[in-house]
């Protein structure tokens, strides 16, 4: 009995040094890191590092961050992040973010997400890469603002993108519960009360192919940009209106999409007259938009569902032959 005992009390010597050595690389390793990005340029700083979790995880915790990289324009803050994984298993790492706001600037622009009980799941393949395996973000009941007033806010999300058997090929697939508009587009929409409140559904699935891999690069040095998207579905419910999107888009180097993306909305003819109730569209012209809907969903063979293809190509968006405008670039930042 006294020799287990002694060698019980030797392998708890033996994990609380590992343990504490580990701490120890991942409090130096976040400091390097930020040091690196001071030494680029960046304004990369924080208040203090607290480490917990003895003996079984790491729980490490970054007090005040603040990340803004002069490049992109794009900055980062918040009271605090904290990186969460099994002492055994380094290579899965869970996020936890703060209730308190969240400051993402882009330039001149900022926003400020809330959200409560935010978490992240990261799982990255073993090496110094650390390349991305698959990430799962999701949150409790969320706002975001500006410096002026609410924009979106909703019961719930989950967005999860998982590396594919190809390389540089994600699987992407979002869920928003509860969506609700704010600001200048509630006050216009809700002028009706056909429209709920909340959106009933909005989801996508996706497979997005990028131009290099998410690993610590993509934070680093510069996002992969996406150079091919192959949008499954995505459905948007809220009240009687429902609309459905499918299509394929390829990107070039500035991310001008080329590839046509199919719409169908159910139920059109109710939607025509939200619109109207709403004031978005004139009651004069209401006719003539109703016949050229009516030609277009008459050849789908259901004339309860219209069909619309939005084409892009050159820089342009076309609906059938006729044109929309700029198509909008897809890129990272």
């Amino acid at each position: 009995m006294r020799r287990l005992i002694n060698w019980l009390v030797v392998l708890t010597l033996l994990w609380t040094a590992y343990w504490g050595i580990a701490a120890w690389a991942l409090r130096e390793g976040v400091t390097a890191w930020y040091g690196e990005r001071a030494r680029e340029g960046w304004h990369a700083e924080y208040d203090g590092i607290e480490t917990a979790g003895y003996p079984s995880r790491h729980v490490t915790r970054i007090l005040n961050p603040v990340l803004a990289d002069p490049g992109t324009g794009t900055a980062w803050s918040a009271d605090w992040i904290t990186f969460d994984s099994a002492a055994v298993s380094p290579t899965q790492q869970g996020l936890r973010f703060p209730a308190t706001p969240q400051r993402f600037s882009n330039f001149d622009g900022t926003l400020i997400l809330e959200a409560d009980d935010m978490r992240a799941g990261l799982g990255f393949a073993p090496g110094r890469a650390l390349a991305l395996e698959h990430i799962d973000l999701h949150s409790g009941p969320w706002k975001i603002s500006d410096a002026a007033q609410p924009l979106l806010s909703g019961q719930a999300f989950v967005l999860r993108m998982e590396e594919s058997d190809e390389p540089l090929r994600y699987q992407l697939h979002g869920n928003i519960a509860g969506l609700v508009l704010s600001g200048g587009t509630r006050r216009v929409l809700f002028s009706t009360q056909s429209l709920p409140e909340a959106f009933e559904a909005l989801e996508f699935r996706a497979t997005a192919t990028f131009d290099t891999p998410w690993d610590r690069r993509a934070l680093e040095l510069r996002r992969p940009q996406p150079r091919h998207l192959d949008l499954e579905q995505m459905l948007v419910q809220w009240g009687p209106m429902q609309m459905r999107a499918a299509g394929e888009l390829s990107m070039d180097e500035s991310g001008r999409p080329t590839g046509t993306i199919t719409l169908q909305a159910q139920d059109w003819q109710r939607m025509l007259t939200l619109t109207e109730e709403t004031g978005l569209l004139p009651p004069a012209l209401r006719a003539n938009v109703e016949q050229v809907l009516s030609l277009l969903a008459g050849r789908s063979g259901h004339p309860e569902r219209l069909e619309l293809r939005l084409n892009f190509a050159r820089g342009r968006v076309m609906l059938g032959p006729l044109p929309l405008g700029p198509a909008p670039r897809i890129l990272l930042r």
